[in-house]
């Protein structure tokens, strides 16, 4: 194959892909087609969607618990001093 002819066959492929190739066993090249016939897709969709499959469940699950701050996860400083909303107003001028 000459520089010419493999520019030719590189400029089929999309431009957002990337081409690579994998050796298959006999068997399960065969058993890949036949499941892709059954499914009415191509083997390359086939393919796909395993890859798809296989890169989504090798993710990082978000984690589902939210972290919650009782008891405060750095004590605050100095004395703590208990006051009900009524005792503040009362500290406090208001106009």
């Amino acid at each position: 194959m000459t520089y010419l002819s493999r520019s030719a066959i590189i400029s089929i492929v999309h431009p957002d892909s990337v081409r690579t190739s994998i050796d298959l066993p006999r068997n399960l090249h065969r058993r890949l087609h036949e499941a892709a016939a059954r499914q009415g897709c191509s083997a390359r969709q086939l393919i796909l969607r395993g890859i798809e499959r296989a890169v989504e469940e090798a993710e990082p699950a978000r984690p589902r618990r939210r972290l919650h701050l009782d008891p405060p996860l750095i004590p605050p400083a100095g004395r703590h001093i208990d006051l009900t909303n009524e005792q503040i107003y009362d500290l406090i001028d208001l106009p």
